[in-house]
């Protein structure tokens, strides 16, 4: 059975077996990571997989889940950031939607 040697920063060097890690490959390389619950303390490790990690893994057995983030999680956001007002002035108006449509549908040029 194949044995993986990862770290864990409380015991150190452990062994694990395939089935102990989980390995999810983003699409966006920077957020793919590997985790494990170490087998001595169970505290859950969670680091950072780059291209040279995934191939050990995934050539020692480890099954790679795929994560696809969504491309407007990655768009640059400029602006202020909503405030605890802002979403509760939106919800609301969503209790107004009755009256937003009658006036969606009579707006001149309709």
């Amino acid at each position: 059975m194949t044995t993986i040697k990862a770290s864990c920063p409380d015991c150190g060097d452990v062994e694990l077996t395939p089935r102990q890690l989980r390995l999810v490959v983003c699409n966006h390389a920077p957020w793919s990571f590997y985790s494990f619950a170490c087998p001595a303390c169970r505290v859950e490790v969670r680091k950072s997989a780059d291209r040279e990690i995934i191939t050990l893994l995934v050539g020692g057995a480890v099954v790679a889940e795929p994560w696809y983030v969504p491309a407007e999680a990655l768009e640059e956001h400029r602006g202020s950031a909503l405030t605890v007002d802002d979403i509760l002035d939106f919800a609301l108006d969503l209790g107004r939607t009755d009256q937003l449509a009658r006036e969606l549908v009579t707006a001149p040029g309709r």
